[in-house]
């Protein structure tokens, strides 16, 4: 199983960083390369417990569909969301935030495992924990662009 961790300061409150982090729009715009879009359930705005959401993205060339859901919901502290239908076996995203002096840090848990067994094990390892960190690593930073360009 894949598992990514990344810590990243923001210099905003930490309302104002939990609520950029579940906002379906501003994930659109930081992803736009990808063209991911929101195509069912949640939609627009922010996303809550139990809430759904269906993405419809191009990854590797070949377009996806992914519906999440948040399963866990403790604002400004924390939130979960996972795949319920999509191309992972199972992906679990826990988000934390903590107040700390001057902002917020934000740390990101991703855990995903790919189907197919030992070849999805191999894809993993080969492709994926890369490319989903980098994306990580992508979202978190226009997150932190936008938190602290609009304090």
């Amino acid at each position: 199983m894949g598992t990514i961790r990344l810590k990243t300061f923001v210099a905003a409150p930490i309302e104002r960083v939990f609520d950029l982090a579940r906002d379906i729009d501003f994930h659109q715009r930081s992803v736009a390369h990808t063209g991911e879009r929101a195509i069912a359930g949640r939609t627009s705005g922010l996303i809550g417990l139990g809430e759904t959401v269906t993405w419809r993205a191009r990854h590797f060339l070949i377009p996806w569909s992914l519906t999440s859901q948040v399963t866990a919901f403790d604002p400004p502290d924390s939130f979960v969301d996972e795949q319920v239908s999509g191309p992972f076996l199972r992906f679990r995203h826990v988000h934390r935030f903590a107040a700390v002096d001057g902002g917020t840090l934000m740390t990101d848990r991703w855990r995903h495992r790919s189907p197919l067994g030992p070849l999805g094990r191999l894809v993993d390892r080969m492709v994926l924990d890369r490319y989903m960190r980098r994306l990580l690593e992508a979202r978190n930073a226009s997150l932190k662009h936008e938190a602290e360009r609009t304090r």
